[in-house]
């Protein structure tokens, strides 16, 4: 097709904000290649919108990558759009998190993410244009208590998307990131269901802990409206279109009362108001 405006890469593609931005960019006339590990997921994409090819590819799985990244370097036209948008959260004690969990979410929230985008970058760079959308989160700059493991997998994706900025602008290839707070997907059902293994292998000295926090979770989040993938959805895709483009983008609920403080606020500073509205100012085990 003539009209197409090139050739659209989004990870984890098969529900949430990957999803969205999936659907929006088919829409818009973009050959999405759509990347999931779950392919009846993929498949029921592709058979509603016509412009959406599948790839179903397991992130965790560094041969399945290498294998993808192969193919992407082969194609003829290369992607124009990159949205690095897959991830996982596992909760619990940095102590009870076997190293094993730890290397897996890395390579699915950072490893995949820069392996993808090393293999797209050679086609970028001889067009002298492209697109890169990194996903991180508002806990790519502070943590929520024991979610230590997977807010250092986005503080990790932050530093390579600042270097990747900087090393590709000349090349005329816009590196963007967004920072959502809490949004209403499938996210946090799935955390819930990992995490449940570590809770169980976790000593009873954290209890106080896990209650505090928890506690302090409900206050947070009381009354607070939990917007859908749609919004951070249309900030791609107003990102893509525009010829401004900021460097960064932030929506959702915490940005401004918690990642605004982490902004406005020095270390010491942010860390006694983070702890004692995490309910742990004080408490002794």
């Amino acid at each position: 097709m003539n009209d197409q405006k090139g050739i659209a890469l989004v990870t984890g593609a098969s529900s949430g904000i990957g999803r969205e931005v999936a659907i929006r960019l088919s829409g818009r006339n973009y050959r999405v290649m759509a990347v999931a590990r779950r392919k009846e997921r993929l498949d029921e994409l592709a058979k509603n919108h016509s412009n959406i090819v599948p790839y179903r590819v397991d992130l965790s799985d560094e041969r399945q990558v290498e294998g993808f990244c192969a193919e992407l370097q082969n194609m003829e036209s290369p992607i124009d759009v990159l949205i690095n948008n897959a991830g996982y959260s596992i909760r619990g004690p940095i102590e009870s998190i076997p190293i094993d969990e730890i290397k897996r979410i890395f390579q699915v929230n950072l490893f995949s993410m820069l392996r993808i985008t090393q293999a797209s970058l050679p086609g970028m760079r001889a067009k002298r244009k492209g697109f890169i959308i990194n996903i991180s989160s508002i806990v790519g700059k502070f943590v929520f208590p024991l979610s230590g493991i997977y807010a250092s997998t986005k503080f990790a994706l932050e530093a390579i998307n600042d270097a990747l900025r900087m090393e590709l602008r000349p090349f005329g290839i816009r590196v963007i990131c967004i920072r959502p707070g809490v949004i209403n997907t499938e996210f946090n059902e799935v955390a819930n269901r990992l995490s449940k293994r570590i809770s169980e292998r976790t000593s009873k000295d954290y209890e106080p802990i896990a209650d505090a926090v928890g506690k302090s979770m409900q206050r947070l989040f009381f009354n607070v409206e939990i917007p859908g993938p749609q919004l951070i959805a249309n900030i791609v895709i107003d990102a893509i279109e525009s010829k401004r483009a900021k460097s960064v983008y932030e929506a959702g609920p915490f940005v401004v009362e918690i990642l605004g403080k982490r902004f406005m606020l020095d270390d010491q500073s942010f860390d006694r108001f983070w702890t004692e509205r995490c309910g742990l100012a004080g408490l002794k085990v």
